[in-house]
């Protein structure tokens, strides 16, 4: 009786051993580390590896272990590729989420042949195209912790016409997009506002998605009715060849810059001088923001610099998003899958509950644990998913300066007109 007592009670401490150790979850990465957006897959990733790596610390002491995983794919910005990751990181990997794709067209792509029929969530953290939120998505699992490209046509649309930057003002402009979901809605926001406020659009011209070895001929139809400036609404693999190629061919260099186009690649390829005073528009963090501020400090904690390219803030605030609804399945007593994480992302993100911020996730996870509601408050602010998945954040003006990318202007959402 003895020996069996004693049997009785080590198993009984496994079992707790085993209870107290909740389960591990993976997360998809799917983003671009190869193709024209190639610059910004790594930076972004390392938001991400920072989210997770603070939500596991957190969970280590408040549940037991960690809880989220991360897989990392190359979609090599490319639709098929993307596809094909995915399919891999929901049928071999078996996650519950995905962060990404970068390139809209990609993402599209991605919720409509895997994340909307697999059930399995979808957040990026750059896919911008109004058409993302358009897709009819029955289970409620495609959402972006970045704002629509309605919101950027109409700041690039105020910058251009002389609202923002005193001296940058024009009454001309052409569009030269990428031909894919991103290019094609960012670009038509742009014309319609811009010639709302009294400006001429005096071409719009689509490029290939597919980085071309020449652009010479579209140049020449961009360039045909003598515009003061061209908005590049591309990728900086395509850029970079057409804008050399305006410059030597056309002697044009007047461009003003999209979030796609934010890239120290250009200021590489066509050197510091050649882009310098010239502006564009992102989504972006308020440099005052407490949330976007810890998280500054904390990247370069992490990675020894501040963040260098945008998106990287919205990757971190998509993985917080997920992982706390993971916690909140985990202490509900559900099977993690990507409904039950879909179930519980406003629950998380959206008020009613405690405000908890970046970094801020031991405190968090203790207050999920109780039963308590917290609502999430990102890096690059905050992420309120509304019925279609969407956020609202501010936009910024940044210009390129002295070799590097400087925030010129932070606008609010509240600043922002509709069109």
């Amino acid at each position: 009786m003895h020996k069996k007592l004693v049997w009785l009670l080590v198993a009984a401490l496994i079992g707790l051993a085993g209870a107290q150790t909740p389960p591990v979850s993976k997360v998809g990465v799917l983003l671009s580390f190869t193709g024209p957006l190639a610059e910004f897959g790594p930076a972004i990733s390392n938001g991400v590896k920072l989210a997770a790596d603070q939500l596991n610390a957190a969970a280590t002491e408040v549940l037991g272990g960690p809880i989220v995983e991360i897989v990392t794919e190359d979609d090599a910005t490319a639709a098929a590729q993307g596809v094909e990751r995915a399919r891999k990181l929901v049928n071999a990997d078996g996650v519950v989420a995905i962060v990404g794709s970068l390139s809209s067209g990609v993402s599209v792509a991605v919720a409509e042949s895997v994340a909307i029929p697999s059930n399995v969530v979808l957040i990026s953290p750059a896919s911008t195209s109004p058409l993302l939120m358009m897709i009819p998505d029955a289970g409620d699992v495609v959402y972006r912790t970045v704002a629509s490209d309605a919101l950027q046509g109409v700041v690039g649309a105020m910058l251009a016409r002389g609202e923002i930057i005193a001296g940058h003002s024009y009454n001309t402009a052409a569009v030269l997009y990428d031909n894919n979901p991103y290019g094609q809605g960012l670009a038509e926001a742009f014309s319609a506002a811009f010639t709302k406020r009294g400006g001429t659009i005096t071409a719009m011209v689509a490029h290939p998605d597919e980085p071309q070895p020449t652009y010479a001929a579209l140049l020449e139809q961009v360039l045909a009715g003598n515009p003061e400036v061209v908005l590049a609404v591309s990728y900086p693999g395509q850029a970079t060849v057409y804008m050399a190629e305006a410059r030597d061919l056309y002697n044009f260099t007047n461009w003003q810059y999209t979030d796609g186009t934010q890239s120290l690649d250009i200021v590489t390829a066509l050197g510091a001088d050649a882009v310098e005073g010239h502006y564009g528009t992102s989504a972006g963090a308020d440099p005052d923001w407490d949330g976007w501020l810890k998280f500054s400090a904390a990247y370069a904690d992490a990675f020894g610099q501040a963040p260098p390219l945008p998106y990287i803030d919205t990757g971190y605030d998509a993985m917080a998003t997920i992982g706390l609804a993971i916690a909140k399945a985990i202490t509900d007593g559900v099977e993690v899958t990507g409904a039950s994480v879909a179930e519980r992302l406003r629950e998380v993100s959206n008020a009613p509950g405690e405000t908890v911020g970046v970094g801020d996730f031991q405190h968090a996870l203790e207050l999920i644990k109780a039963g308590q509601a917290v609502n999430y408050s990102g890096a690059a602010g905050e992420v309120d998913y509304d019925a279609l998945g969407d956020v609202v954040t501010p936009m910024a003006v940044w210009e390129y300066k002295g070799g590097s990318i400087e925030t010129a202007v932070v606008l609010t959402a509240s600043e922002i007109p509709a069109e």
